[in-house]
């Protein structure tokens, strides 16, 4: 690479902030230059592993003859959960409640019982299947729709949120309604499946490349499982063929695994499971039974509201936890409940334990609040757009914007959003033209809706929300950075080094982004709940204000000027009446003995949570957005296509248009997927029998919308002070696929003269579109 020349007179620098900048590796992604971790050189000697799974959903081993697997080509090791040296738990909450490997018992199929470490991944692969095990069954339960949500067995202690009386309410109230609602689960089926390399060091020490979105929990998990303190574990990252909420708990099994391995026979081992072992074993998004009440007047205000969200969990807590109070949290999405009481059921069940998943239960209460809304349209006879904006949160100067956990919401511009995108996407002339539509066409039906959201942002436990950065200034001006987020494809690395190098006023190539690591960055926070660039922007800038401090100081002693004189300019430094290049100050820093290292942190400010009361400001601020999505339906068949969708969305001040506008279509299409075609599906003995593509189908390019108008909010800005008014972008965008559903509700809807509430379940296949259609058509045709 050539050496970089700055221009020392530029007016701006190269790649800062509010800049489209490409994805730092897009050009290694497409050309396959990146570096993944199966791309690693693996060093000499190297073992690999693979899991032997479980084939009963819940059962007692009675026995395991392992002897013909420890007795196969090329296998060195059988690990089960005796040969764990340490603790044999990797359950993130400290419920110890997950094993790494089963012992004794097996409470879902497909758990992993025991590990081959052999001198192949295929021998290791191989080996497995000769495995023996009898089991005495149990009894299980693989769906919640058989489970009371109140007398359930629990994984975690659920929570409940209240303003006002709501039974009162709802008693009072001129009109009311209740319902259920079921919606599915979703697998993330990120393109890079888990995989750990762990290498053995001196002593007690093993570093892990793992691919993982929270490196510090591996480390940790790690460390319970070998018995050794946390220094002794080091984890790095590059990058991860894409995480989605997928890789923040669950790579800690192969991790620990890997690591076990590689201590025990001294030689580096690898784990990368096959895409049908990395889908049976491994968590997915929590699939909900929502029952809801609500009261309202016959104009459509909705008076008081309760809601059931009962999920199903798994065989352990994992994160289910804090996702199903996400849930809560916004079951209001973006409207004003005057009285409301919202309660979870974290329900166990015989099935992998469920996890985080882009948007972390905050979609899921999302929908149950657009299905109550919808009931109300239909019940009063109403555009459901109509009902949506009567309902919505006021501005912060009224009484109608406490939310149902008592945060005040002081930045609410969803009133704005949704009026701009109701005119751009021509909204009242299409619901028009689609009504004439509808009424001459006698298979094909039309759908229309537009869909607002409004999503927390912060983690709900309040001491994940920190951040840790490490700078350094080498003599030649160039800048190494390195921070605790991870870089999943979502263009953190970028946006974090585009803040530092509008900090220093250098142009973006100058700065060096780095792998994380713990060895560098301790005790760091997830790359999640769409926090990644808050915070790790911030503590990057953190530290480079630290040694832009101290280069001011220098510069202001060294040349006898104010310090108010010294002002960086592009690649350069304006010391008094002349300039100096950003390099040369910095060579003249460092013969001066100055520091040219700093560590940052940062730690949300404002933000404070009480579970037991169910009050507190858990956000620190929220993200809107609106969609507007039209769709075609053969009513014969089921099937159907999106023909349109028009998205406006707020990011604040935007740090990068270009990667913001890439997670705003890419969230939208998730979420339809998740919406629409993404079906898990357990059998009567409890196998998740969705465990390929063959099975699961995710969205394709041609699932798209055939029209896909995606816009900026350019007149947004955070109205706190976050990292230059820049707001979150990862999982805000994700709920936006609701207007899909909608649409399709809206076309199902009309083959009853849209009287009746389809009440469509999601995911929203074509049999379910189908099955809806021809429910309709009867319920239409019965007497009044």
């Amino acid at each position: 690479m050539t050496k970089h020349v700055p221009n020392l007179n530029a007016q701006k620098i190269k790649g800062g902030v509010a800049t489209d900048q490409r994805h730092d590796s897009a050009h290694k992604h497409v050309s396959g230059t990146a570096v993944y971790i199966d791309d690693m050189p693996e060093p000499a000697g190297i073992l690999h592993g693979c899991l032997g799974l479980s084939t009963a959903t819940h059962a007692t081993i009675t026995r395991m003859d392992l002897s013909a697997v420890r007795t196969a080509p090329g296998v060195v090791d059988v690990l089960t959960a005796k040969d764990i040296p340490g603790e044999n738990d990797i359950s993130p909450t400290g419920r110890h409640d997950e094993p790494v490997l089963a012992d004794g018992k097996v409470e879902f199929y497909g758990q992993p019982i025991f590990c081959v470490i052999a001198e192949t991944r295929e021998e290791a692969r191989r080996a497995t299947r000769l495995a023996k095990v009898e089991y005495r069954q149990l009894p299980f339960v693989t769906d919640i729709g058989e489970l009371d949500p109140r007398k359930g067995k629990l994984v975690t202690p659920p929570l409940t949120l209240r303003r006002g009386d709501a039974a009162a309410a709802i008693k009072a109230a001129p009109r009311r309604l209740k319902g259920k609602m079921r919606l599915g689960g979703q697998e993330h089926f990120y393109l890079e499946g888990h995989i750990a390399m762990a290498i053995p060091g001196e002593d007690q020490d093993v570093t892990i490349y793992s691919s993982t979105q929270h490196p510090s929990e591996v480390q940790h998990m790690v460390s319970h499982a070998l018995g050794v303190p946390s220094h002794a574990v080091t984890v790095e990252i590059r990058r991860m063929g894409g995480g989605f909420g997928g890789k923040e708990t669950q790579g800690n099994q192969f991790a620990a695994l890997a690591a076990i391995a590689a201590k025990r026979h001294h030689r580096a081992v690898k784990i990368r499971p096959d895409r049908d072992d990395d889908m049976t074993a491994t968590g997915k998004r929590h699939d909900f039974l929502i029952d809801y009440e609500v009261g309202f007047d016959d104009d459509g205000n909705i008076l008081g509201v309760d809601f059931m969200f009962a999920a199903r969990c798994g065989f352990s807590s994992d994160l289910s936890g804090p996702v199903t109070d996400r849930a809560l949290f916004h079951c209001d999405n973006t409207y004003f409940w005057p009285n409301v009481h919202a309660q979870s059921a974290p329900l166990y069940t015989n099935t992998v334990s469920n996890t985080a998943f882009r948007g972390f239960g905050g979609p899921q209460g999302m929908v149950g609040a657009e299905r109550v809304i919808d009931e109300v349209a239909f019940a009063v006879g109403k555009d459901p757009l109509e009902i949506r904006k009567k309902n919505f949160y006021g501005d912060k100067e009224g009484d109608r914007n406490i939310t149902p956990y008592h945060q005040t919401v002081e930045d609410n511009v969803i009133q704005r959003i949704v009026a701009e995108l109701e005119a751009s996407s021509n909204y009242a002339r299409r619901r028009r033209e689609i009504s004439a539509f509808n009424n001459n066409s006698r298979f094909i039906k039309r759908g229309l809706a537009l869909m607002p959201v409004k999503f927390g942002i912060s983690f709900t436990a309040t001491h994940y929300n920190q951040a840790g950065a490490l700078v350094h200034v080498y003599t030649d001006g160039s800048v190494h950075l390195n921070h605790g987020g991870t870089e999943m494809g979502q263009g953190l690395y970028l946006k974090v080094a585009q803040v530092v190098a509008e900090e220093f006023q250098i142009d973006l190539d100058q700065v060096k982004i780095t792998a994380t690591t713990t060895g560098k960055v301790p005790n760091t926070s997830a790359t999640a709940a769409s926090s990644g660039s808050d915070l790790n922007g911030m503590a990057a800038q953190n530290a480079a204000r630290q040694i832009k401090e101290r280069l001011t100081n220098f510069a202001s002693e060294k040349y006898q000027v104010p310090r108010d004189q010294v002002l960086f300019l592009p690649n350069r430094v304006r010391v008094g009446n002349q300039e100096i290049p950003f390099g040369d100050l910095v060579k003249q820093a460092y013969m001066a003995r100055i520091q040219l290292s700093a560590a940052g942190f940062y730690k949300t400010p404002k933000i404070h949570w009480n579970r037991d009361k169910g009050e507190g400001r858990p956000f620190y601020y929220f993200a809107y957005g609106a969609s507007c999505s039209e769709v075609s339906v053969d009513t014969l068949t089921g099937e159907y296509v999106v023909e349109r969708t028009d998205i406006l969305h707020e990011t604040g001040r935007s740090l990068n248009r270009a990667i913001d506008l890439g997670q705003i279509e890419g969230g939208f299409i998730q979420g339809m997927g998740w919406l629409t075609t993404e079906e898990l599906w357990w059998d009567d003995k409890g196998r998740l029998r969705t465990h390929a593509p063959s099975t699961y189908k995710i969205p394709l390019a041609s699932d798209r919308p055939k029209i896909f108008n995606v816009k900026l909010a350019d007149w947004s800005e955070a109205n706190e002070p976050t990292v230059h008014r820049s707001k979150a972008v990862g999982e805000p965008p994700f709920p936006l696929g609701m207007s899909v559903l909608h649409a399709l509700s809206d076309a199902v809807a009309s083959v009853a003269d849209h009287r009746i509430c389809p009440r469509l379940d999601a995911p929203a296949t074509p049999e379910r579109v189908l099955m809806a259609i021809e429910r309709l058509k009867q319920e239409a045709a019965k007497p009044a």
